[in-house]
């Protein structure tokens, strides 16, 4: 099993996100870059021209989360800019011609589904994909509460991925902190990300170090 944190940059400083993502290097192992559109979910974020911009200024591995309604109009625009994988909403639709072209442009495929969206979703779609990301809380805005609930679902589709033998990782992204962090790897979580536990830290790194050390204690 993977053992990674994913820092989310939605919750660090804009006006200084090289520094925020130097800061926390050596504490995580990609980064989370979370994409809205005002539409699918009620915020607005961020476009290819920061995930470019990032790409200019580290080596993490980007993943680039698309919460909104044309993902697939997007696919080639954040692979372009450096997205490392790209991941869709299975509420949207059949993903297949997405992946397709995922796969065309060598970017990681991912599939994500919300709180309320069943397992069964996306079971169909578990051998064609690269990562399965959870919504922990509803999506749209950071700093919400942790929904523990969605931990059944994680462990029922690990238990999926095992049995099955697949070469997936399961992510999971809302409300993570040192606090739960060890519920969220003990249902099978391999990816953890982490917003504002991270970057709204005192110290962002600490922060980071804190998060792994209490989903994986050694």
């Amino acid at each position: 099993m993977s053992q990674k944190i994913a820092p989310s940059i939605l919750a660090a400083d804009f006006a200084r996100l090289g520094a925020e993502v130097e800061a926390v290097r050596a504490g995580c192992d990609q980064l989370h870059v979370d994409v809205m559109d005002g539409h699918f979910v009620p915020n607005l974020s961020l476009g290819p021209a920061v995930v470019e911009s990032l790409r200019r200024v580290t080596d993490l591995h980007l993943d680039v989360h698309l919460m909104i309604d044309n993902p697939a109009e997007f696919i080639t625009p954040f692979a372009n800019a450096g997205a490392d994988n790209i991941t869709v909403h299975v509420e949207l639709g059949d993903p297949r011609p997405m992946f397709e072209e995922m796969r065309r442009l060598k970017v990681g495929v991912g599939l994500v589904l919300n709180p309320e969206t069943p397992l069964d979703a996306v079971i169909p779609y578990l051998d064609e994909i690269d990562v399965l990301l959870f919504m922990s809380v509803n999506p749209g805005f950071g700093g919400q509460a942790f929904i523990p609930e969605v931990l059944e679902k994680v462990a029922r589709a690990r238990a999926i991925v095992d049995e099955r033998g697949l070469d997936l990782e399961l992510e999971i992204d809302g409300g993570i902190t040192a606090e739960n962090a060890f519920i969220a790897a003990q249902a099978g979580a391999d990816i953890l990300v982490a917003g504002s536990a991270v970057f709204r830290a005192p110290d962002s790194l600490a922060a980071a170090h804190a998060i792994r050390a209490a989903a994986w204690p050694t």
